[in-house]
């Protein structure tokens, strides 16, 4: 549900950006006034894990489009709703700025999509309140379905509205909306179902992390486990990604009857096109000759998307790890003076 410059107005585009930009410092100021540096490990670990888990587009049957997990809530659960803001926030950064996923101009509108519903809407109101305090087997699936799909509908009505105030008039509004919920639902559903099997494998290994309780020693086996995840997962699992569309292009192309959206172009898009072009050694996560040889060959294998994962992973774990740690010096610092 990566938005593209194309849906956007320079307009829309910027006001998002002051949006989340402001939401970033909010949650800067939280995590800094925290005591809790167990989490700051995490936020990279699990930054890295989602950002190879978006890499792993499935198939939504009877459809011909395909989704991604998001990864918000999860990060939410395990972090609280503003190292999750943060940490979703390094994710975008790197894959608008390394893999052209996503635009600049719509990077604002992703973080809001992305973080904002799942850390401060979907987390508090319905994952907090089905859950409970002990989060049983149950309560936690049920949870966790809820809130993952709540999150991701959101984010995709979103897109839409964003759309209309950008004065997209080929993607009319009632119309987006009918094609865009019900894909985005079925990806919600998928998402919740990963997020449960996630959180019940914590809730194993070290269940104080689901408790928002410091852990009695440092979480060495869950970092350890959710790294090495991470590196298989972008480096060898994303080989297998579905092809097909994901929710957000296949709507739009049920929405104006063409694959190819381009969108009105203007200096402050082709400015910011071009500055993404620079800064992205990997678009679309891969190398070009080698995507032309996958499609030739039919091979699965391909060199440019292994990097990316492992590239991709490692830099959003150091951006994440590193942010929660300048964070909580700051805190420290303050605390002596």
């Amino acid at each position: 549900m990566h938005m593209s410059d194309a849906l956007l107005s320079p307009v829309t585009g910027g006001a998002f950006w002051v949006v989340s930009g402001s939401l970033v410092a909010i949650s800067a100021k939280k995590i800094a006034s925290e005591n809790d540096h167990f989490k700051t490990p995490l936020m990279g670990v699990l930054g890295a894990f989602v950002f190879a888990a978006q890499m792993i587009n499935f198939s939504i049957p009877g459809t011909g489009s395909s989704g991604h997990i998001g990864g918000g809530l999860l990060l939410t659960v395990l972090l609280g709703p503003y190292r999750a803001f943060i940490t979703m926030a390094s994710v975008l950064i790197i894959q608008c700025l390394f893999f052209a996923d996503g635009g600049l101009l719509a990077l604002g509108c992703n973080m809001f999509n992305l973080a904002f519903f799942p850390a401060f809407i979907a987390y508090p109101f319905i994952f907090s309140k089905i859950a409970g305090g002990r989060k049983s087997p149950s309560k936690l699936g049920t949870a966790s379905i809820s809130a993952a799909a709540a999150g991701l509908l959101m984010g995709a009505f979103s897109v839409v509205v964003q759309t209309l105030l950008s004065g997209i008039t080929e993607l009319p509004f009632t119309t987006f909306v009918l094609f865009m919920l019900p894909v985005h639902l079925a990806i919600g559903i998928v998402e919740g179902l990963v997020t449960w099997g996630v959180l019940a494998f914590v809730q194993r290994t070290e269940p104080t992390l689901l408790l928002s309780a410091k852990p009695a020693e440092f979480p060495r086996l869950t970092i350890a486990v959710f790294t090495v995840t991470a590196m298989l997962t972008g480096g060898i699992i994303s080989w297998f990604a579905s092809a097909d569309p994901d929710g957000l292009e296949w709507s739009m192309a049920k929405t104006t009857g063409h694959e190819a959206f381009s969108g009105k172009k203007d200096t402050v898009k082709e400015f910011l096109e071009g500055l993404q072009e620079k800064t992205a050694f990997l678009p679309d996560y891969s190398f070009k000759s080698a995507t032309e040889a996958t499609a030739t060959t039919g091979s699965h294998v391909n060199a440019g998307t292994s990097l990316s994962g492992i590239v991709g992973s490692l830099s959003v774990l150091a951006a994440a790890g590193i942010t929660g740690a300048v964070l909580g010096r700051k805190r420290r610092s303050g605390d002596t003076a």
